[in-house]
C-alpha cells in the first residue's frame, strides 16, 4: 500500500519535447499529486519540485534545453532557490556533466559525471529495454518499501558514470552485460536510469517515496 502525504508544493514537469511527460503526469496524478507542464524559464526557476524526463539524443536534448533558457533556469531553481529535481532516463542523464553521444557535449552539471555508450561494453543487444533487476543499498529512500531486487522498466543505450567524489550521493545498481548505475539521489538531485512511470507498482511507490523525500 503507498502512503501518501498532502503535497502543497509546486512539481512542474519540464516540457522542452522530449519525454513522456504525459505518462509522467498521469503516474502523479494517480498518486493523488498536481503538477504542470512548462518551458518557461521563471516557472521552472520558481517551482519547489522539478520532474525532467527524457526519450532520445542527450546533444538534441541540450540544444533544445539550451535554446529554450533553461539549463541556468534549472540551476537556479536548485542552488538559489531550494528546488528538488527528478530526472527520468535521458533526464537523468542530462543532469551530468557532460554526455559523448556524437562527440561531447556540457550537461547541466547537477552531478560530477559523464554519460557513456553502452556499446563498447557488453555484447547484449542494445538498446536495453524491458524490465531487470535493481540493486540497491538499504540506505536509499527512493526504495524505502520496496523489496530489495526488483524489477524496473529500461530503455536505454547509455549510462550515467559518476566521478568519485560524489560522496553525498547514494546509488542503486542493474547489470546488462555491465554494471551500471540506475539512480542516484542526494536530499535535492535524485535521477533513475529507468522508467518509474512505466514500471507498475514498484514505480509508484518510488515516485510517491521522491515526493516524501522532498517535502
Amino acid at each position: 500500500m503507498i502512503t501518501k502525504k498532502k503535497l502543497k508544493k509546486k512539481i512542474t514537469i519540464i516540457d522542452y519535447g522530449m519525454g513522456n511527460i504525459l505518462s509522467i503526469q498521469n503516474a502523479i496524478n494517480f498518486l493523488g499529486y498536481k503538477s504542470i507542464l512548462s518551458n518557461e524559464p521563471k516557472i521552472i526557476e520558481k517551482s519547489d519540485i522539478l520532474i525532467l524526463p527524457g526519450v532520445g539524443s542527450f546533444n538534441q536534448a541540450m540544444k533544445r534545453l539550451n535554446k529554450l533558457k533553461l539549463v541556468e533556469a534549472i540551476k537556479k531553481n536548485i542552488f538559489h532557490n531550494n528546488g528538488k529535481i527528478l530526472g527520468i532516463c535521458l533526464g537523468m542523464q542530462l543532469l551530468a556533466k557532460k554526455g559523448s553521444e556524437n562527440g561531447k557535449i556540457k550537461g547541466i552539471g547537477l552531478i560530477n559525471g559523464s554519460v557513456l555508450s553502452l556499446k563498447s561494453k557488453t555484447n547484449k543487444v542494445l538498446p536495453h529495454i524491458g524490465f531487470n533487476k535493481i540493486v540497491n543499498k538499504s540506505n536509499s529512500k527512493l526504495f524505502n518499501g520496496i523489496e530489495k531486487d526488483k524489477h524496473f522498466y529500461f530503455v536505454h543505450s547509455y549510462y550515467f558514470e559518476p566521478k568519485s567524489k560524489n560522496l553525498n550521493f547514494q546509488y542503486s545498481y542493474c547489470n546488462y552485460g555491465k554494471k551500471f548505475i540506475s539512480s542516484f539521489e542526494n536530499d535535492k538531485i535524485c535521477g533513475t536510469q529507468f522508467h518509474p512511470e512505466k514500471s507498475q507498482k514498484n514505480g509508484l511507490t518510488l515516485l510517491n517515496n521522491f515526493f516524501n523525500l522532498v517535502c
